[in-house]
């Protein structure tokens, strides 16, 4: 079993930054796809972007630029940081661990892009 801990969300003025972190328990981490998702209100989940174990990323069009994912198979993490935000980019964010699509879940965490 994984178990996800997303931190580092919070309110934040438009044009601010954000730095998200999720810790992974389970040593199968390294081997695994990691990603992060997204749902605002009354939108449905959306990718935001996934990283490998070597470091390959995708990102969701609309994201690429302003948000940049990354990982430390060391510290079992995998990082979002996101600059230049947007009101639209008020969401609950969803750390995730799989192959081609998601098998476990963070709990999310909260980011509100307010002024």
């Amino acid at each position: 079993q994984v178990q996800l801990v997303e931190s580092g969300g919070g309110l934040v003025q438009p044009g601010g930054s954000l730095r998200l972190s999720c810790v992974a328990s389970g040593s199968i981490f390294s081997l695994y796809v990691m990603g992060w998702y997204r749902q605002a209100p009354g939108k449905q989940r959306e990718l935001v972007a996934t990283v490998t174990t070597g470091g390959n990323t995708i990102y969701a069009d609309s994201l690429k630029g302003r948000f940049t994912i990354s990982r430390d198979n060391a510290k079992n993490t995998v990082y979002l940081q996101m600059n230049s935000l947007k009101f639209e980019d008020t969401a609950v964010y969803y750390c995730t661990v799989g192959l081609a699509t998601p098998i476990y879940w963070g709990q999310g965490i909260q980011v509100t892009v307010s002024s």
